[in-house]
């Protein structure tokens, strides 16, 4: 272990611990119970530089650590001289460079009487994402308060994101008391506002603790610049809060891959989440409803009798049953839920907005499914907790929403089921996760309303009508024929004896739409309903064509997804701004360019082309005939048909 030189012995006293017997020692460590915790608060109120004070009084700083801090602290220290505790923790080149926390780091120590993982997350309002992850497994948070600053905004939106993410204990570290001089007035001032706004939160307890990270005051030993503080110190409070067990008792095993080494094994890995589970067990494989029997559980240690909670194993059962990585088995007894739909509060992590209608793809446990907001019901104001309306969601918005799924999945309550109610939203084109959310409860409407099965079906229309239904989704940028060339091609189809129909855009906002303006929230929900009434059509033995924007990617992959790949004909109209700008026959570039029109698509908005259109038509350099000509063609004609069954 690392000893502080004497220049530093008034800031950093040393302490002895007897390793004389290190394996009676590591033994006792072993039996201990390990506590989870998240420091988190606002910008630069001391988080790094107080795990870092608990790690160096606990013993945990070695000597290799210690050379590397001492060499660190001269390069991007904040505190002169002396060593800067906080970069034990802030480990990122950008983090020290600049000085604060980016990513979740996560540190190990230990006391005579508990084990501890803690959680040290940003501060900073762009990373808050990053404080949602750590809080999701903590059993306690510490949240500080510089003395001098009182509560900020992202001291108040932490405190929510805690309390949604079933966090019931906090201490409340009251930091830098040095910089006001220890003042008992402050602290009990800030205790009261802090309470104020913990109320109707669901914390079981609140404990304020006043302290200085970077001196040590109240962090292990108690402060003699607090006479009138008569609390625990924080780690005193650290090794003694009570966390009662889980009561979920029911067994929730998400399976995450099959283990399958040689032909003579197959087993079910992943890691109990909640419940127990023994050798002769019944269980279900909830999507199928399967049932088998434990008949051995592996683990790295070799065969076990049973498994409890978090630990990671292979089940082998004792017969086939279509259980793959997605799957959640449970008890054949006390089977799990399914849904499609469900209400959830959600915690909005990225700069893309978050809009109704839009396609994610959702992962609750190691299930995937397609899913999209239904519903915006309210956001919820950081400072005040009330129920503001909105069209989407910003960066770091808490908000209401109903969602729904492309299929069933295995769900519970948050509150019931961390496991089961715990969700993230990955954009379906970067891959990049938007938001996290919490299941407050199900919307049974899904388990009233059935799909009716109907005598006459879409292969019998299509017999009468002589052709296959398909849709041919025209997109681009207005003025760049979308509609002419829609109507020439209806003509065109006409002629040949088809039954078709025209989707347009502004036809359709003068009835179905007409209630949807030109935001980009709007614009997702104008393509989704167009996209419904499109299969409907089509469903109806009926070659359908719209004529519309449809400016993002996103929606339109929707569209494919919902119509089938096999039906969707996707035409970019592919004609350049300035020629759109030079034709504007309806006048919207003119009074986008003055102002007038903010949201116009190309200017104010954006446009984005398809990737790989079925057929692109460039019509600044021929005629609407010679257009369709080339439609025609290629639908009917050539070795890439897709209509050639017609």
């Amino acid at each position: 272990m690392a000893r502080p030189t004497k220049s530093q012995a008034a800031r950093y006293p040393a302490r002895s611990r007897d390793t004389s017997n290190l394996g009676d020692w590591l033994a006792q460590q072993a039996q201990q119970d390990t506590l989870r915790f998240i420091t988190c608060g606002s910008v630069d109120d001391g988080k790094s530089t107080l795990i870092g004070r608990l790690l160096w009084e606990s013993h945990y700083v070695f000597d290799d650590q210690m050379a590397a801090l001492t060499a660190d602290s001269k390069r991007h220290g904040t505190q002169g001289q002396n060593i800067d505790l906080a970069l034990l923790v802030d480990g990122l080149t950008a983090e020290r460079e600049q000085g604060i926390t980016i990513d979740v780091a996560y540190r190990f120590f230990g006391t005579a009487r508990r084990r501890f993982i803690v959680a040290d997350t940003p501060g900073h309002e762009q990373y808050t994402r990053n404080m949602v992850t750590g809080a999701s497994t903590a059993d306690v948070a510490v949240i500080l308060i510089d003395a001098r600053k009182g509560l900020l905004t992202q001291t108040r939106r932490h405190t929510r994101l805690l309390s949604l993410m079933g966090v019931r204990h906090l201490a409340l570290a009251i930091n830098k008391m040095d910089l006001i001089g220890f003042d008992a007035k402050a602290f009990k001032r800030l205790e009261q506002d802090f309470a104020n706004l913990a109320e109707g939160l669901q914390f079981d307890s609140v404990t304020a603790i006043p302290s200085s990270a970077l001196l040590g005051d109240n962090v292990t030993t108690r402060s003699a610049h607090t006479p009138w503080y008569h609390g625990p110190t924080l780690l005193g409070y650290l090794e003694t809060v009570q966390i009662p067990p889980a009561t979920d008792q029911r067994v929730v095993f998400p399976v995450q891959f099959v283990n399958r080494p040689c032909s003579e094994f197959r087993g079910l890995g992943g890691s109990i989440a909640s419940g127990r589970l023994a050798v002769g067990s019944t269980v279900r494989v909830t999507a199928s409803g399967q049932t088998a029997r434990v008949k051995r559980i592996v683990t790295p240690a070799g065969d076990a009798s049973e498994a409890l909670p978090g630990s990671a194993i292979t089940l082998v059962l004792d017969k086939e049953v279509d259980a793959s990585r997605g799957d959640i088995l449970a008890e054949a007894d006390n089977p799990l839920q399914l849904t499609d739909q469900f209400t959830a509060t959600i915690i909005w992590m990225h700069e893309d907005k978050g809009m109704v209608g839009r396609s994610y793809e959702l992962k609750l446990a190691n299930q995937w499914a397609g899913a999209s907001l239904t519903c915006i019901k309210h956001r919820i104001d950081v400072n005040t907790g009330a129920h503001e309306a909105c069209r989407h969601l910003d960066l770091n918005d808490i908000a209401e929403c109903n969602l729904a799924l492309s299929r069933p999945v295995v769900f519970d309550t948050y509150a019931t089921s961390h496991t089961l109610g715990a969700f993230i939203l990955v954009e379906r084109f970067t891959q990049a996760t938007v938001a996290a959310g919490l299941i407050t409860h199900n919307l049974r409407r899904a388990q009233n309303v059935h799909r009716q099965s109907l005598s006459i079906t879409r292969r019998d229309r299509e017999r009468l009508n002589g052709h296959k239904g398909s849709v041919i989704w025209f997109t681009g940028l207005s003025g760049s024929g979308k509609s002419a060339i829609s109507d020439a091609l209806e003509k065109a189809l006409h002629i040949r004896g088809k039954r078709t129909y025209i989707l347009d855009g502004d036809n359709i906002r003068q009835g179905l739409n007409k209630d949807l303006g030109f935001t980009d929230a709007d614009r997702v929900e104008n393509v989704r309903r167009v996209a419904e009434v499109a299969k409907l059509m089509m469903d109806a033995g009926l070659i359908v064509m719209t004529a519309f924007i449809s400016p993002f990617r996103a929606e339109r992959q929707m569209a494919r997804e919902l119509i089938g790949e096999e039906n969707f004909i996707e035409v970019f109209v592919d004609t350049p701004l300035e020629v759109c700008e030079q034709r504007d026959p309806k006048g919207l570039y003119k009074k986008a360019r003055s102002g007038q029109l903010p949201n116009m698509t190309g200017i104010g908005s954006p446009y984005e082309q398809p990737d790989h259109p079925t057929i692109t038509i460039k019509t600044a350099n021929i005629t609407i005939k010679n257009a369709v000509e080339q439609i025609i063609e290629r639908l009917f004609n050539d070795s890439h048909s897709e209509l050639h069954s017609l």
